[in-house]
């Protein structure tokens, strides 16, 4: 189930930089982020009705849903939509991809987590890999000041999930689903991005081109509605160090996106970088030396 889980993570959430992608242009993207999030919540809405699953969550998790809504439906988005439009993508994936090394640091300072030392070493093998593979695109960039503002925000992005990681686990550890927390967790976002879009004074109109309500839908139920469930699903089952490793993984499958559709071309080094991040994986999951125990035994 674990892994089940992490694959779809992977999978969907390494396309959706595509989707986010064609949605910047005509569309302020708080515009963009709050219709996202209004979907998907009344999608789960409709669902925990559907499954007849408690739909109120408890008054003592009120305040880590309004945190997690800040954070993880809200200031997340908003930094990393910004981020784009004056840094790479590439650029943007190699600064989420700390994301494992938050959670672990974080976890320690404000849970009193232990540090997992096979997730730290796999996530810094790992974030070699990805620079490796975006080594290309970080050329050119160094002497760019609003490249390092960009940057800047995205870290700050990273920093929105991993809180909003650590209180999804929090919520879990109360008993409550991703579907409940979730569903709360959006709408208090989508509720916050309306507001501030309307004090804005920015338009909801949303541009009535096929790709733009495509990667709406897109965005929405797979990369809001399944992608966050089965993520936070797995921050419960496997924590949110091991967890987070995931985001590693995307821009590999956001590389074979690009390489489809924006005509990305694989280098040499790109190679290593891919091999590293598979490396990193197997250090993360402490998966070497469960193979090696297995081969011990059945010998």
């Amino acid at each position: 189930m674990n892994l089940f889980l992490y694959a779809v993570t992977v999978l969907i959430w390494g396309t959706t930089w595509i989707a986010i992608k064609w949605q910047l242009g005509a569309v302020p993207p708080p515009v963009s982020i709050a219709w996202r999030f209004w979907i998907a919540a009344l999608v789960l809405f409709a669902l925990l009705r559907i499954m007849r699953r408690p739909i109120w969550p408890p008054r003592a998790a009120w305040r880590f849903l309004i945190a997690q809504g800040l954070a993880l439906f809200c200031l997340n988005f908003l930094c990393f939509y910004y981020a784009e439009q004056v840094v790479p993508s590439g650029l943007v994936a190699v600064v989420f991809s700390t994301a494992p090394l938050l959670n672990s640091i974080n976890g320690r300072l404000f849970m009193g987590r232990p540090l997992q030392p096979t997730a730290i070493a796999g996530a810094a093998l790992g974030l070699v890999g990805i620079v490796c593979l975006f080594v290309q695109q970080m050329t050119g960039h160094l002497g760019d000041h609003a490249a390092w503002f960009g940057l800047g925000i995205a870290f700050l992005g990273t920093l929105c999930f991993s809180a909003g990681n650590l209180l999804s686990s929090r919520m879990q550890a109360m008993g409550l689903h991703p579907f409940a927390t979730n569903s709360w967790a959006m709408l208090i976002g989508a509720s916050v991005l309306t507001m501030g879009s309307v004090l804005a004074g920015f338009s909801f109109a949303v541009e009535p081109s096929a790709r733009y309500l495509g990667a709406l839908a897109y965005l929405a139920i797979f990369g809001s509605v399944v992608g966050f469930t089965a993520y936070l699903m797995l921050v419960g089952r496997i924590g949110p160090e091991r967890a987070a490793y995931s985001t590693v993984l995307f821009p590999i499958v956001a590389l074979a996106v690009s390489t489809v559709f924006e005509g990305y071309r694989w280098s040499a080094l790109a190679v290593v970088g891919l091999l590293l991040v598979v490396a990193g994986n197997l250090v993360a999951f402490d998966l070497t030396r469960r193979i090696f125990v297995r081969r011990v035994r059945t010998s």
